[in-house]
């Protein structure tokens, strides 16, 4: 069993403009040092790379939630960018995660320009 654990795994796109604003929320949420946080271009748009890295935080540091932050005029989506498109993929991602880690608890965002983040519901 590992010695070094952390509760989270935050999954955000590596856009500089959004930094701040995440940064912020990081501290207003979590505790320093309580979440693995990782940053890929289109932040859950190459969804089997992400859910490698899911994977191994959850080997290693057998977190417990996992938080998709994908956002506003992302040039990773290109043309196909659109809230609509985002809300779906985050949707597919959590629930693609709930199933190969069930005791996951997953949370999805939707950041927007201005640093508003909006709580994208799950599937029904």
């Amino acid at each position: 069993m590992t010695s070094h654990k952390c509760d989270s795994v935050i999954i955000t796109c590596i856009d500089f403009r959004f930094q701040p604003y995440i940064d912020e929320w990081l501290d207003k949420q979590f505790k320093a040092g309580s979440y693995d946080r990782i940053s890929w271009a289109g932040g859950i748009k190459n969804l089997d790379d992400v859910m490698e890295q899911i994977g191994i935080s959850h080997r290693l540091h057998c977190i417990k939630n996992a938080f998709l932050i994908n956002h506003e005029n992302c040039g990773a989506y290109g043309q196909a960018e659109t809230a609509e498109k985002h809300a779906q993929d985050l949707k597919n991602a959590a629930e693609e995660i709930e199933n190969k880690f069930p005791e996951v608890e997953v949370k999805t965002y939707y950041l927007h320009l201005d640093g508003t983040f909006e709580q994208i519901q799950a599937l029904t």
